[in-house]
């Protein structure tokens, strides 16, 4: 494969020496800031000048005391916790119910690298320095999604593309960095949802920094501009920093089989790693296929990790894009991560599963220069079967346990995940928080509020959606039902640690779920000496997993009290339709109607129905060979809990089963006539098979 290289005006040196002209010497900036966001090579240094990531988050004050009996409260930001979720509380609420509350407070340099909010209400002020006016005063939400958007100099830059890249989901990655303070004071009502994170540098006295302004925005305008261009399309426009030609890797892997694809000698770095496997069953050669890379003769793999998983979006292939790691539509995976070595690196390719594997690719080396600054990647999976996930027996998971120095910068989680419940309350998993202990750390400086928090969502929501940063590159469903992947990659806003680390993320349910699989990886660099409590992969962890058979979804929790119909016993006329097994549907069957053109329709009757308000579901299938459709009850049609009238049940690449929530409606008693309704494709040719698997209906309290 060809590496096309787009040089983007700057290539990154150049930006460097324009904003560096002595590096490590001159002041950190709201420039210098954004131009880490792409500056991978970067992350392989132990930084210099150091500093430490905290974060100031909502997380319930009650977990005061590591595994003591309230470690796992969970009143983070709903409103009317037991303890306020701030530093300290300024003015006690008047008689409306305002008070102001303290977020942070952080005297020294530094910089927010990173600031996210579910949702939240009030204001909130920003005070930079010894400034006595705020360089933020407005609405909180505002400020925690899109700080920058509060300034009039945005209308300079590339402002639609900032949205897409610098605004993550439900996170800011806008810096905003302070010579010597920061306060951070919150104004609203302590009853009303109130869910925030700050991430932020802490950098030793005497750092130089320029503390952020609005003019910045203007100022660093190109290289904002150039930055975000990187951001929004990594594959073509992060421009290699290598001039060697890659190396082809080809080999041919029977059951049990390993073999060394490369060796490099001498000092150097491996810039990027393509790899593309081919198998009868491609899903399971990514999970039972290691990836090995050791560096400078240690015994051990650095990077020790099923090849899909260490792509980050296991299992099987499931197309996103990111910064540093891109899995590709046709199934070949790109890696991004800069991984130095002083005198030797292998990649070594191991086959422990049972069928043969074909595996090709390529890799980029870039001249490197060792030094104490320098350090290992590394990235090592782990995973564990037959968990029992619960919202009483909660239980802290490790992520990474490492002694030594080093810089942590990434994170995947992979579940499998049988729960019944067919909707994101009832069958979420990731209730918990993420506990980040570091260097002397006697409660964690990173302490959050949910595990969708951590990876920049909220609200247990099952969307498919990639950034730069994060993502979720798979959900099965309905709800959070099935195979469940994220990723967060920690550019900016990186942990180094120079005594050791601590990793934990809660596994908190919303309800006893017995046969959850979790894997993971803690992706880190480490300065030799580093030691870790991992523990080699056996051939248990690399076992096929699947979905339980014959599933049924279950009236409880966010489906409580509903009738479940399905849909092949509720059709009127079976023309045009046929019967598809898969374990992913109800029962392990779904019908799929084949409609010839649009306006044809397909009839289904609900049965014996009380008179009354009536909440209507109907969980269908999302796939590359779906098109549109309309639903009518008894000739009227419905709509969808946001208005709108059609749903389209198309989606590239994947295979998705959701809920589509209709509004409200009123029953006459008797049979109920449902109907769909075709309206074609978008785009041309995407197909026009419906996946239909059940209907529910609740009854609502007058």
């Amino acid at each position: 494969m060809r590496h096309q290289k787009i040089t983007v005006g700057f290539t990154l040196t150049i930006m460097m020496t324009i904003l560096f002209p002595a590096y490590g010497q001159q002041p950190i900036t709201t420039g210098s800031l954004f131009v880490e966001m792409i500056d991978l090579a970067g992350l392989a240094e132990f930084p210099e000048p150091s500093y430490r990531t905290v974060q100031y988050s909502s997380f319930d004050r009650r977990s005061s005391l590591p595994g003591g009996p309230d470690w796992f409260a969970n009143s983070d930001g709903f409103g009317g916790e037991p303890e306020p979720n701030f530093e300290k509380v300024l003015k006690p609420p008047d008689k409306s119910g305002i008070g102001e509350y303290l977020m942070a407070d952080v005297r020294g340099p530094g910089a927010i690298v990173r600031l996210w909010t579910a949702r939240i209400s009030g204001t909130v002020r920003v005070f930079l320095d010894d400034s006595d006016k705020p360089v933020y005063d407005g609405k909180a939400d505002d400020f925690f999604r899109r700080p920058y958007d509060a300034y009039s100099q945005m209308k300079s830059i590339a402002a639609e593309r900032f949205g897409k890249t610098i605004y993550q989901r439900d996170a800011s990655y806008a810096p905003i960095p302070f010579s010597s303070r920061l306060r951070i004071i919150w104004k609203g009502n302590i009853e009303e949802i109130h869910f925030y994170q700050i991430q932020v540098r802490i950098y030793p006295l005497g750092t130089r920094i320029t503390a952020f302004m609005p003019d910045d925005i203007e100022m660093y305008r190109k290289i904002i501009d150039r930055v975000t261009h990187v951001l929004e399309d990594p594959d073509n426009r992060l421009a290699p920093r290598s001039d060697r030609n890659p190396s082809a890797i080809s080999v041919q892997l029977a059951p049990s089989g390993s073999d060394t694809v490369l060796t490099v000698e001498g000092s150097a770095a491996l810039e990027r790693l393509t790899l593309h496997l081919e198998a009868e069953d491609a899903a399971k050669a990514l999970r039972q296929t290691l990836l090995h890379i050791v560096c400078d003769g240690y015994p051990w793999g650095q990077v020790q990790s099923p090849v899909g998983d260490f792509f980050g979006a296991a299992p099987g292939v499931n197309p996103y894009r990111s910064l540093p790691a891109t899995v590709h539509e046709d199934g070949s995976m790109t890696c991004r991560w800069v991984m130095p070595f002083e005198k030797s690196m292998h990649i070594i390719m191991e086959n422990r599963g049972d069928q043969p594997v074909r595996i090709t690719g390529e890799a980029l080396t870039m001249a490197y220069r060792w030094t104490e600054q320098s350090m290992h990647f590394r990235a090592r999976w782990r995973t564990d079967h037959e968990l029992i996930a619960s919202n009483r027996d909660v239980q802290d998971l490790p992520f990474l346990l490492a002694v030594g120095k080093g810089v942590y910068v990434g994170t995947t989680s992979y579940l499998l995940n049988p729960n019944e419940v067919p909707t994101p309350y009832g069958n979420w998993w990731g209730e918990g928080d993420e506990k980040v202990f570091v260097d002397d750390d006697r409660v964690p400086s990173i302490f959050g509020t949910g595990s969708e928090d951590y990876y920049n969502y909220s609200w247990s929501s099952p969307d498919i959606f990639n950034f730069p940063y994060c993502g979720q590159p798979r959900n099965d469903g309905p709800g959070n039902r099935g195979f469940v992947t994220n990723y967060r990659w920690q550019i900016l806003d990186p942990i180094p640690f120079k005594q050791h680390i601590r990793f934990f993320m809660e596994l908190f349910s919303h309800e006893r779920t017995p046969g959850l699989s979790y894997a993971r990886i803690g992706y880190h660099y480490a300065r030799p000496g580093v030691t870790d409590d991992h523990q080699p992969i056996m051939g248990e962890d690399l076992r096929t997993l699947s979905l339980p058979e014959n599933w049924q979804p279950a009236s409880r929790m966010g489906a409580r009290d509903a009738h479940f119909y399905v849909a092949e016993e509720l059709l009127n006329n079976a023309n045009g339709t046929a019967m598809q097994e898969g374990r992913l549907w109800a029962g392990g069957k779904v019908l799929v109607w084949k409609p010839e053109k649009a306006g044809d329709r397909i009839e289904f009757t609900l049965p014996d129905q009380t008179a009354g308000n009536k909440r209507i579901t109907l969980t269908a299938g999302l796939t590359p060979r779906s098109g549109r459709i309309a639903v009518l009850l008894n000739g009227k049609k419905l709509s969808l809990s946001d208005n709108a009238k059609e749903i389209d049940l198309y989606r590239p690449y994947r295979t998705l089963l959701r809920n589509h929530y209709f509004q409200d409606v009123k029953f006459k008693p008797g049979d109920q006539r449902l109907i769909l309704e075709y309206l074609g494709a978008k785009p041309d040719g995407a197909g026009s098979e419906i996946f239909i698997d059940f209907v529910w209906i609740r009854d609502l309290k007058e």
